[in-house]
C-alpha cells in the first residue's frame, strides 16, 4: 500500500518561493518598473521581504484564512506583498487598476478584504474606491 503524504506541511504557493529561496538564493527576479528602470533581487531577499509583509499585517491584526485586497501595478513591491499575504495563510484579493472606482468598489465589498495595500501612485484611485 502507498501513503500518499509524501511531506508533513501543505503544498501552497508560498512553499515554490521557499524552495528558490533555498537552493537558487542569488537567482534573481527582474522587474521592470513604471519608470523603465529595473529591479533586480535574489530569492532569498525577495523571501525575506515577503515575511516582512506577513509579520507587518500579523502585526495588524490579520491571520490565516482573513482578505487582504491590493491596488498595485506588476512590480517586485507587489510580488512581495502577494507572497507575504499567502505566506500568512490569507487570501489575496488584486485589484486591477485599469477599472473604475465604482467597479473596483464592488469588488472590494464583494471580497470581504480587511486590508487594501495601495502602491503610492495609485492612492488618488484609492481615495475615490473609498468614497465609494
Amino acid at each position: 500500500m502507498i501513503n500518499g503524504a509524501m511531506q508533513d506541511y501543505p503544498l501552497t504557493l508560498d512553499k515554490m518561493l521557499e524552495h528558490a529561496a533555498r537552493w537558487f538564493p542569488d537567482t534573481e527576479v527582474v522587474t521592470l518598473n513604471r519608470d523603465n528602470s529595473v529591479s533586480r533581487m535574489g530569492y532569498a531577499k525577495v523571501l525575506r521581504r515577503s515575511k516582512r509583509v506577513s509579520s507587518a499585517l500579523t502585526a495588524l491584526g490579520m491571520k490565516p484564512l482573513d482578505r487582504v485586497a491590493t491596488l498595485a501595478w506588476n512590480t517586485q513591491a507587489h510580488l512581495e506583498c502577494w507572497y507575504g499575504i499567502i505566506g500568512l495563510g490569507a487570501a489575496c484579493h488584486t485589484l486591477n487598476p485599469r477599472l473604475t472606482p465604482t467597479e473596483l468598489a464592488w469588488m472590494l465589498r464583494q471580497s470581504s478584504a480587511e486590508i487594501l495595500i495601495v502602491d503610492a501612485d495609485l492612492l488618488p484611485l484609492a481615495r475615490a474606491i473609498l468614497d465609494n
